[in-house]
């Protein structure tokens, strides 16, 4: 058995790296449909409620050693992230002017492979793992450094949270989702040069502070960034991944946004299955366009993030009514929601890894061939696009695999993330575990959901 699967594993790797003639674009998930989806799905929905039934008789000392940081002392680099910075800076300016003038191709244009490739499903899972990037790779804190970071006139108030970035999350997953051409280079490079304006003008009038509450992504690298087990920082050191969440000052607006990205994540899922379509009254043989269903996908998307909110809220206050705990319910409600975030990230990884697969080659020959005009700046050619490795049952199974381990890991690293926090909220790691138990019921019914967002044939 051993043998066969490295077998497999070896004639998978070759599949993915073997060059071949592209026949088509990355497929929908629906190949999963070959395989037994439903006892893979069994067995992760199983594995989270094993793991949340275990928790019951964990002592408090043990969960809280899992989580414990082991510190480590590192320079500081302030410098070099001016630089890193400014480097960012040159690099989105060129990535501007080639959306503007480069190959009208998506698949051909650096501007929407950098951005939707690179920077949202690379830099994004990058960041689970080895923390905030984009602390080092913004495009405006070096220029706000270099022009010697002017007295800002005004300053954001402190009550106002994150609710601002909040906001910007929910737009941002419009545009993604609903605008009619989101990877057309033109449009993609004029909606991020006016966003690169919009941060810097607020940067210069409210300083870091906008950075903080207001700049959609330093919010989102921020949260997924704590889940990596490293801190590069002075004050750094290593620990289990998460264990940084239960340093964040826990708030209303925080716990909000965490649940904004994983209702929007997982609404991502859903807008192209033939169960939504047939919600819509869309027929998904024969979708119309993304222009016909703009406003139902708006209203989707925000009824997702509002009933998670809701149904989460629900779980906190019924572990508090069945502990009778005198915690109050804002506080649980901020710390607890942070415990979701692997959920979020481990179903970013799974929903985009077929993107990954298919785009990033696009992006490495547009990396070598920028303008299309048959250069070879890399030394590729010949290189041709392949989606082979999805017409192979060994290599489909390996995706399937990885897709729905991102998944089970992230919800089972959730309900131990959640009973960690809950042992700081509750006296004893017995009431602890009676408060999340609804939580940890509902954690088991979303590992169950989002198995079958990855299994669901899609027609958009």
């Amino acid at each position: 058995m051993r043998v066969r699967n490295i077998v497999i594993c070896v004639k998978a790797a070759l599949v993915l790296l073997w060059p071949g003639l592209a026949l088509a674009h990355v497929a929908e998930q629906g190949f999963v449909l070959l395989l037994p989806t439903g006892v893979y799905t069994a067995a992760g929905v199983a594995a989270v409620a094993l793991t949340a039934f275990v928790l019951i008789a964990a002592p408090a000392e043990r969960m809280q050693r899992l989580f414990a940081a082991r510190r480590m002392r590192l320079p500081t680099v302030e410098r070099l992230r001016i630089f890193t910075s400014l480097l960012s800076l040159i690099a989105l300016v060129f990535l501007i002017y080639v959306g503007f003038n480069g190959p009208r191709d998506p698949l051909s244009n650096l501007m929407p492979l950098v951005f939707w490739t690179f920077f949202w499903i690379m830099l994004v899972t990058l960041a689970g793992v080895f923390g905030d990037l984009w602390r080092w790779l913004n495009p405006w804190t070096g220029l706000y450094r270099l022009i010697g970071a002017p007295q800002q006139p005004l300053r954001l108030p402190a009550a106002l949270g994150v609710w601002p970035a909040t906001a910007l999350v929910i737009l941002f997953s419009a545009f993604l989702l609903a605008d009619i051409a989101p990877d057309d280079p033109a449009r993609l490079a004029y909606f991020v040069g006016i966003y690169w304006l919009f941060t810097m003008f607020g940067l210069v009038l409210f300083g870091p502070a906008w950075l903080s509450q207001v700049e959609v992504f330093s919010a989102l690298f921020r949260l997924y960034g704590a889940l990596s087990p490293f801190r590069a920082r002075p004050d750094g050191g290593f620990g289990a991944p998460g264990w940084r969440l239960l340093g964040i000052a826990p708030t209303v607006s925080t716990g909000v946004l965490a649940l904004t990205l994983l209702g929007a994540g997982s609404f991502d899922g859903l807008n192209e299955t033939f169960w939504w379509l047939a919600r819509i009254g869309v027929n998904p043989l024969e979708f119309p366009g993304r222009s016909a269903v703009v406003a139902p996908t708006i209203l989707g998307l925000v009824a997702s993030i509002v009933l998670l909110i809701a149904a989460f809220a629900l779980t906190v206050w019924l572990g508090l009514w069945i502990t009778q705990s005198t915690r109050d319910f804002p506080v649980a409600f901020s710390r607890l929601a942070l415990s979701l975030l692997p959920i979020a990230f481990g179903y970013h990884i799974a929903h985009y890894f077929t993107a990954f697969l298919v785009n990033g080659q696009y992006l490495l020959a547009a990396l070598s061939d920028p303008w299309a005009d048959g250069s070879d700046y890399l030394g590729l050619a010949p290189f041709y696009v392949t989606t082979g490795f999805f017409n192979h049952m060994d290599t489909v199974r390996i995706i399937w695999l990885t897709q729905a381990g991102a998944v089970v890991i992230g919800h089972v690293w959730a309900v131990l993330l959640a009973h960690r926090m809950a042992t700081d909220l509750f006296p004893s790691g017995r009431k602890a575990a009676l408060a999340t138990a609804p939580l940890s019921a509902f954690m088991v019914a979303y590992t169950f959901l989002g198995l079958w967002l990855l299994a669901a044939p899609r027609g958009a």
